[in-house]
């Protein structure tokens, strides 16, 4: 997990000790808001975004802020914890918080990185037209695709016009000549071996070798 944006939003000097809220993206997919940079006695620190703990009314069972003096339905005075039911958690914690780290070394990374944009956020507070960017919209971030070409060309995307067929590319050709007749060539000329004796190039024995040859197998 990274953080990969912080944004701050510089709040007015004032006797309280809240010196700016932030907000930080994580890998460019989950926005936590309303994180708070409180002044301390060794420097700035970061408190998570929290919410007010409630009790309900002993009267209406409504739900009310911790520490509120009327139930916001019913009117009574809220004197104290036996006017309150179903504390949440301890009667003597306010807050708690909405998403916080697990682990220290979380901590660590958060601290670090909005203490840093903080005091950058000073610096460019300090400039002329000076804006925040804590309110503005967050764009959706793409990842680089390689896109393939497609196989079959589509119409709107040939680089020139296809032209009609005129009379002249329609009209038949003469196919070439394949067969050396044909051609007007003469096969003995390819092939030398073939000029040979008429015994020779046939292959085929006289008739007078016939008759000497029949029966010699016999006897």
């Amino acid at each position: 997990m990274d953080i990969t944006e912080v944004r701050i939003k510089l709040m007015d000097s004032s006797e309280d000790r809240l010196r700016a809220f932030c907000s930080i993206t994580l890998d460019h997919a989950f926005v936590v808001r309303d994180l708070k940079i409180i002044e301390g006695s060794n420097g700035p620190f970061v408190a998570m975004p929290s919410r007010k703990m409630t009790a309900r009314c002993g009267r209406c069972g409504s739900k009310n802020h911790m520490r509120s003096n009327y139930c916001n339905q019913c009117g009574k005075r809220l004197r104290g914890a036996q006017d309150l039911q179903d504390i949440e958690g301890a009667s003597n914690k306010l807050y708690a918080d909405i998403a916080h780290p697990v682990n220290q070394a979380c901590r660590d990374m958060i601290q670090h990185a909005v203490i840093r944009e903080y005091r950058l956020e000073l610096e460019r507070a300090e400039q002329p037209g000076y804006v925040s960017r804590y309110d503005e919209e967050y764009v959706e971030i793409i990842p680089h695709t390689v896109s393939t070409p497609s196989i079959i060309p589509r119409p709107h995307m040939l680089k020139e016009p296809m032209q009609e067929p005129t009379q002249e590319s329609m009209a038949i050709r003469p196919e070439p000549a394949s067969s050396p007749s044909e051609l007007g060539e003469d096969p003995a000329r390819e092939n030398p071996a073939r000029e040979n004796t008429a015994g020779e190039s046939t292959g085929d024995p006289s008739p007078e070798s016939r008759e000497e040859d029949f029966g010699s197998g016999i006897f």
